[in-house]
């Protein structure tokens, strides 16, 4: 408790952790985006009231798909022989964050009325995946970046790091191969400059699990400069699409 109390003091009124704090995250609930083939979210009223003599309490349970909303894929995602949640370095979810701005590419495509699901996913059966037309990464940009760059954590803001119309989602088997870490349905990157950032991403220790919901913010240094040109350094990227934000992690 000492050493906590100590932290938050030095994190408020010390110089030396002067940043300015972004949620990057969806609000989870009913009304978040998931891929139709998996389960959605539902929240259980384990106990709400009052508890005993003259105690209130709240106690839920929660029935979700791991990737729902703001949500990590881990590795084991797409190759069986790959990182689960659990396996997954902590230092692997927090980085220097870049963003990739390329919306002037996607000009056509609308812009997300988050969580309208159809135009989120760019379709009028938001049910049926075969629809689906929205943009992502591209294979071949990944395979450049994994190849020249060291990266933790490739993101997006849209639905999939594979574009919809995929089908054989290889930018999600290339990651995954490499004990790269995905993020989907990441929020709000226009609140945060294209370099400079910290990004950390809070997902749940799951054992064995495929993915988790997480909570992504963004630490910006106030009074610092915000460019970065070091190459070598692994990045959380973000790759701007219109409404689209890709998001890549890196090592420091």
């Amino acid at each position: 408790m000492f050493i906590l109390g100590t932290f938050t003091v030095l994190l408020y009124s010390g110089h030396c952790f002067d940043y300015k704090v972004v949620d990057l995250t969806h609000i989870h609930g009913n009304d978040s985006i998931y891929w139709p083939t998996q389960t959605g979210y539902e929240l259980i009223y384990s106990q709400r009231g009052k508890y005993g003599d003259d105690l209130w309490m709240a106690a839920y349970t929660l029935k979700t798909t791991e990737h729902l909303g703001t949500h990590l894929d881990a590795p084991v995602h797409f190759n069986q022989y790959s990182w689960t949640t659990h396996q997954i370095p902590i230092d692997h979810l927090v980085g220097p964050g870049v963003i990739i701005d390329v919306k002037d590419n996607v000009k056509m495509i609308p812009t997300i009325g988050y969580p309208d699901k159809k135009r989120v996913f760019n379709t009028e059966d938001p049910i049926d995946t075969k629809t689906f037309h929205f943009p992502s990464w591209h294979e071949d940009t990944v395979a450049w970046m994994v190849a020249h760059r060291t990266i933790h954590v490739l993101g997006v803001d849209s639905p999939s790091l594979d574009y919809g119309q995929s089908r054989k989602f290889p930018v999600h088997v290339l990651i995954s191969s490499e004990n790269i870490c995905g993020l989907e349905n990441v929020g709000y990157l226009d609140r945060i400059p294209a370099s400079g950032t910290i990004i950390s991403i809070g997902a749940m220790k799951t054992e064995d699990g495929s993915g988790s919901p997480a909570r992504v913010i963004a630490l910006i240094p106030q009074g610092e400069s915000t460019s970065s040109s070091n190459e070598k350094q692994p990045f959380i990227i973000l790759s701007m699409l219109c409404f689209i934000y890709n998001l890549l992690l890196t090592n420091c």
